[in-house]
């Protein structure tokens, strides 16, 4: 993965979202024109926090947030989020 040049502020955060199977278990196809936006992604940056605030995700946490949280960014043709951190919902753990 390439790195981003980009450090969110405060309690703001990163979040490359991930991808939509484009198949059922069936193995339709579902065209893009119907896929539901991403609600799932990988932490790339995190910031500082705020005065008697630490941030609780970290980078590389897999997390779920809103549907329609964040602002879209384009960076090395690669698309991420920006968001608070209180815009996510959950942090998933994979173990």
């Amino acid at each position: 993965m390439k790195e981003i040049n980009i450090k969110p502020l405060y309690d703001r955060v990163i979040i490359e979202p991930l991808q939509i199977e484009n198949k059922t278990k069936s193995g339709i196809i579902i065209p893009d024109t119907v896929k539901e936006k991403s609600q799932k992604g990988k932490v790339i940056e995190v910031g500082t926090g705020k005065k008697n605030y630490n941030m609780i995700v970290k980078k590389g946490d897999i997390v779920l947030y809103s549907k329609y949280s964040g602002t879209e960014l384009n960076i090395n043709n690669k698309k991420y989020l920006i968001m608070y951190e209180n815009d996510i919902l959950a942090i998933i753990n994979n173990k």
